[in-house]
């Protein structure tokens, strides 16, 4: 039944292009993400001892469908065969294809204990060694003595090299020891601010699988609770075609393996259990960058104005804000779980070395002020036949504010899915790590109701329609007064053969923003509607060779300035043999927008762990060519090279990214030894 037509990458990488290409982020890293779906590839899931949470980690699966197959389960004993999936009232063939490269079948059940000699022989070792580069000079990287950098935000310290290296052990998902380090571009590499070489290091071991300790961490971990308004670390799932990712899919405790340098914990956590109770504790303690005002006796802040999430130390003002500052974050989360129902509590404190006190503009007025604050919560899931209650309420002890989140999922009919969810975040609500639901950047200062549908009008045919109404009532950045707005997406989709597959979309987005006419006075909000439409048509050829192409328009509409547009064409080819040791993915496109307002952002394929969503905007092309290479049995060589060339520019960025002509290319380098 693993007789699959698609290779690894391919099916993985669809996967995560689906989700990634919503984010419209340039930094995206989704590297936890790929790990678990890589992992389950090699070592599928057997549908007859899986539990609930290891379902819900391969994260494509609802709440509704992992309780028809566990109550399936229960009432006609194991599965014979894979087939019999299609009997389940609540899996249809698009949900049984999706999830099919990563489970299988079996009578007998994966064995629970581990002995140090199966760890040893059947571990899997991978080492990764990553460069990348944009090889047009900026203006940053002038060569300027240091004293002149030192008096200067303009210049960088290092060289314009990315460095990136990543080891890691694992058995099973039972055990993970790994570490990750990696130098930006613009940072000091084995001198001045960076004398031990790397800008970032990040460690961890964990382990997963006992009776009474169910996992455990030390080094740098993640935590991730109910819907995410209290403790969420990590990427989070926002709005996407799939309406079902408006529900949040919680992992406990896993390790970080990823470079972002701020959203993690560093420290040590473990979750004991007893029959259907678990409780999660933990602690983290590490330095963050910051801005603010120096106490004069000491080297220490009086109190701090900024928390920088960038983590670059490039230049004089980004090194001085490296490690200014200690977090402090402890906490426990108490969970019962039974077949349909499982629900908890959760207690986190979060304390920083000095005061947080940000600039006194109007939109700060209730910002996060002080040392401390504790967040209580508490979450629940509900699974009562087609329909999926679940939720969180959570309480932030500063303000003594209260957040909402709530939702429905029902499958009203195999062919019909409904999913309906409403948040309530007061404007002074402060949790850092929060990523619950929302429109905004951050969980506070958001009211809304999201609505979504997924309907399966044939055999080939289906939609995924969603309309999302929200309302900030307090003050935003470039946002002079309470504001609102929504946003709509309808999307059709057809699939006629697993050759063929075609989907359009329609977005519509309407938010407030300030007036560009001011007279200096009061500011005016005025609404800004932005249209998208899109047409993506993917085909396969043959085994060896798929073609995608897609052309997308953008419009965007204020009173205070004239429309603007855009359009982007992109033609892709994907070459796997699979006689042949090596893979070849080429990109052509074009575009043409206004300005950067009316910009495109378009996934694009890169290395293993490489995340590329970069948005296009400005007129001209845009080109890559990436090589895989396999060789030694144990080795894969990627190689990447990518160009923009501008027809309406003579200098690209401003400041210290300032490039001088009209081209901007990039090169990725990455070699993975495994065994």
């Amino acid at each position: 039944m693993r007789s699959y037509a698609q290779e690894r990458s391919e099916i993985i990488q669809q996967r995560i292009e689906f989700i990634s290409e919503q984010s419209e982020s340039e930094e995206l890293d989704l590297t936890n993400l790929f790990d678990q779906l890589n992992y389950y590839y090699d070592h599928p899931i057997n549908l007859n001892g899986a539990n609930a949470e290891t379902l819900r980690s391969l994260g494509l699966l609802t709440d509704v469908q992992i309780t028809d197959l566990l109550l399936h389960l229960r009432q006609f004993g194991k599965l014979i065969s894979i087939y019999e999936l299609q009997s389940l009232k609540y899996w249809d063939m698009p949900t049984i294809q999706l999830v099919l490269p990563f489970v299988r079948v079996d009578d007998k059940l994966d064995q629970l204990h581990i002995t140090f000699k199966e760890a040893i022989e059947q571990g899997k070792f991978e080492w990764y060694l990553r460069y990348q580069r944009i090889p047009e000079s900026k203006a940053g990287y002038a060569d300027v003595p240091d004293s002149v950098k030192a008096g200067s935000s303009s210049y960088y310290y290092g060289n314009e090299d990315r460095y990136y290296t990543r080891f890691r052990y694992t058995y099973r998902t039972n055990i993970s020891i790994g570490f990750t380090a990696e130098k930006d571009p613009g940072e000091q590499f084995f001198k001045g601010s960076q004398s031990n070489g790397f800008d970032f290091y990040s460690g961890h071991a964990y382990f997963k699988g006992g009776k009474y300790i169910r996992s455990a961490a030390v080094g740098d971990f993640l935590v991730q609770i109910g819907q995410g308004l209290n403790i969420w670390s990590g990427y989070a799932f926002g709005k996407t075609a799939d309406v079902f990712a408006s529900k949040k899919m919680a992992t406990l405790l896993r390790p970080y393996t990823s470079v972002d340098e701020n959203r993690f914990f560093r420290g040590a956590a473990v979750v004991t259990g007893y029959k259907n109770l678990s409780l999660l504790t933990f602690y983290s303690r590490k330095r963050i960058d910051g801005a603010g005002i120096a106490d004069s006796l000491s080297d220490d802040l009086e109190f701090v104005t900024t928390i920088d999430l960038s983590g670059l130390h490039r230049t004089s003002r980004e090194i001085a804000k490296k490690n200014q500052l200690s977090e402090q974050v402890m906490g426990g989360y108490l969970h019962y779980t039974a077949p349909r129902f499982n629900a908890g509590i959760a207690c986190v404190n979060q304390s920083y070395s000095s005061p947080l006190q940000k600039d006194t503009v109007p939109y700060n007025l209730y910002a996060f002020r002080g040392k401390q604050t504790t967040g209580i919560s508490g979450d629940y899931n509900y699974v009562f036949r087609n329909v999926n209650l679940f939720g969180e309420v959570s309480y932030s002890s500063h303000s003594q504010a209260v957040a909402h989140l709530h939702g429905l999922m029902a499958v009203l009919d195999p062919r019909v899915s409904f999913s309906l969810v409403w948040r309530d975040y007061p404007k002074d609500y402060y949790t850092f790590y929060n990523n619950g639901f929302s429109e905004g950047s951050n969980t506070q200062n958001e009211r809304g109701l999201f609505a979504g549908w997924k309907v399966r009008l044939s055999k080939g045919w289906s939609i995924n329609t969603y309309a999302d109404f929200f309302r900030f009532p307090w003050l935003k950045y470039q946002v002079d007064a309470p504001s609102k707005g929504y946003e709509f997406l309808f999307q059709p989709n057809y699939r006629s053969t697993k050759e063929l597959e075609l989907y359009g979309r329609f977005r519509q987005q309407v938010r407030q923003k300030d007036s560009r006419d001011n007279d200096g006075t009061i500011t005016a909000i005025e609404d800004v509607v932005q249209r998208n439409y899109r047409l993506n048509l993917s085909y396969k050829v043959s085994e060896a060779i798929s073609i995608k192409s897609r052309i997308e328009y953008v419009t965007i509409n204020r009173l205070s300035n004239a429309m603007e547009d855009g359009w982007i064409f992109t033609q892709d080819l994907v070459f796997r043999p699979k006689s042949f040791p090596m893979d070849l993915s080429l990109r052509y496109a074009l575009f043409d927008t206004d300005s950067y307002d009316t910009r495109i952002y378009t996934f694009e394929n890169n290395a293993l762990y490489v995340f590329s969503v970069p948005a296009y905007y400005y007129q001209g092309s845009r080109a890559y060519v990436l090589l895989r290479f396999s060789f030694l049995r144990s080795c894969d060589l990627w190689i990447r090279y990518g160009t923009f060339l501008y027809s309406n520019r003579t200098s690209l960025s401003s400041g210290p990214e300032e490039i001088q002509g009209s081209q901007k290319s990039d090169i990725t380098v990455q070699l993975r030894i495994s065994f």
